[in-house]
């Protein structure tokens, strides 16, 4: 569930609000930088959200900008302490800090637009699918951390049987995730299973791009969109990497992904007929 203070959430809201300043003062982040004496790469980090700030930060910050408004300031300064504060999913930051940043902004988000070429998205996942994805994605992760990485995986899944505002998720999947068989023929079955259940969710829809498409937008790979009940929260478009992610936030990013994911839409079989397409797929597993 979502919480008041998404300390993720704040941090990038303050960060967005420090690049307002900045930009109303006329400055550069490299004047700003020279100004404090530190790297411009460290402002570039506080105004992205992807680097705690502290209270210091914010009083330095607004010196520079020559901020009046104490009240203003002052309100900085709590959202700066607000950020430090720690989500469910800062215990498993050592597992892979740049996701813990992408789970706290899933926490927060009111909607979740999810392409995968290869695999089950994690939110709907079974606990045995996930473990077999994990232990061969991470051949030489303990079986403790393996054991917390599925930890995290079920615990980011509760927003999706929320009572009140579940997230809304879409996914679309190519064929090949339902062929690749991870774990053993039992474990694709119940999968598979799941994923009928889980679609007839009335905020979840699923929808399979089947191998008869052939070429397809989403060749290019996985990505999701994520976007938020606060307007001041613009949409995020987040690619996953090996040892970093990246976010996406300009518009033109954000569009041309949007335009992607439509084009997926479009080219998938409807939600009725990838039920009966992933029905018919899980008896093959079950014979």
């Amino acid at each position: 569930m979502a919480s008041n203070v998404n300390p993720t959430v704040r941090r990038r809201r303050l960060g967005q609000e420090l690049r307002r300043l900045r930009e109303a003062k006329g400055m550069t982040a490299e004047e700003v930088a020279d100004r404090l004496l530190v790297s411009q790469s460290k402002i570039s980090r506080l105004e992205n959200g992807r680097r705690s700030i502290s209270q210091r930060d914010v009083r330095d910050l607004c010196g520079v900008y020559e901020v009046a408004d104490q009240h203003m300031v002052e309100s900085l300064m709590q959202m700066a302490k607000e950020s430090r504060q720690q989500g469910w999913w800062h215990a498993f930051g050592s597992l892979s800090p740049s996701y813990s940043v992408y789970i706290g902004l899933e926490a927060d988000a009111l909607s979740v637009r999810n392409y995968e070429s290869l695999l089950v998205p994690g939110l709907l996942q079974t606990p045995e699918y996930a473990e077999a994805v994990i232990r061969g994605m991470w051949p030489e992760a303990t079986p403790e951390d393996v054991d917390s990485r599925v930890g995290v995986r079920l615990k980011r899944q509760q927003r999706l049987h929320a009572a009140e505002a579940p997230l809304r998720f879409w996914a679309v999947i190519d064929e090949s995730a339902t062929r690749r068989v991870v774990g053993d023929r039992r474990t694709m079955r119940e999968q598979l299973e799941r994923l009928v259940e889980l679609s007839r969710l009335p905020h979840v829809t699923l929808q399979v791009v089947p191998y008869s498409v052939g070429s397809h937008p989403g060749m290019t790979g996985t990505f999701s969109i994520l976007e938020f009940d606060d307007p001041s929260d613009s949409t995020t478009v987040y690619l996953e990497g090996v040892t970093s992610d990246l976010y996406l936030e300009k518009h033109g990013d954000v569009h041309k992904y949007g335009i992607m994911y439509e084009h997926l839409r479009a080219q998938a079989l409807n939600a009725d007929e990838t039920r009966k397409f992933i029905s018919d797929v899980a008896k093959e597993y079950a014979a």
